[in-house]
């Protein structure tokens, strides 16, 4: 939103640019959800969100006003996660039964799918594959919104995409040609997010 304020030298009103730390909270759904997708833990996602919205409010002079928000907001996640995960050399792994636990059972997709299996299929992929999926997938970003937020060429992304869809369906036992991303929904999507970690 914008307003005019009449400038004290009697001069044309000036568009009163908003604050874009207003529009943070906006946002927290959706980076919680790749924060999930990325730690597959919900207190390690609810840190990461934490610290990229710290982040975000201290650097907000580098934001470009009249940018995607949402794709700098991820931007600072991914790269916080990948930062935490070098200090730390080494991923934590799911405890035992946590995965289990958080199966969730959805109508299949045209009798052949249920949403156990894609959870437990999308869990087996690499993290750049899972990225790549939530983003586009899951998020909808463009390819090249994507290519600017993993600072990887357009092409990368395509490739990583390709490969993580095939996998998928290789995983899921699909017909050649079928892709499960084309038939879910986006709430079966954003379930990728949630499907290693336990539900708060």
């Amino acid at each position: 939103m914008t307003s005019r304020t009449a400038q004290a030298d009697g001069t044309a009103p000036r568009p009163e640019v908003m604050d874009p730390r207003d529009e943070l909270p906006d946002h927290l759904g959706a980076l919680r959800a790749f924060a999930l997708s990325l730690t597959r833990n919900s207190a390690a996602a609810d840190d990461l969100v934490q610290d990229t919205i710290v982040k975000a409010w201290t650097n907000i002079d580098k934001f470009q006003q009249g940018t995607n928000l949402r794709a700098w907001l991820f931007t600072i996640l991914r790269n916080t996660f990948y930062s935490n995960r070098r200090k730390l050399k080494r991923e934590v792994a799911d405890p035992d039964g946590i995965h289990a636990a958080t199966l969730y059972e959805k109508p299949a997709h045209d009798g052949r799918l249920a949403m156990g299996d894609f959870l437990q299929a999308f869990d087996q992929l690499s993290p750049e594959h899972r990225e790549v999926l939530i983003l586009v997938g899951a998020s909808g970003f463009s390819y090249e919104e994507t290519a600017g937020m993993l600072g990887v060429a357009v092409g990368t992304v395509k490739s990583r995409a390709n490969r993580a869809r095939a996998r998928l369906a290789e995983l899921l036992h699909l017909d050649e040609g079928e892709d499960i991303l084309s038939q879910a929904d986006a709430g079966s999507l954003a379930m990728m997010g949630r499907s290693g970690a336990a539900a708060s």
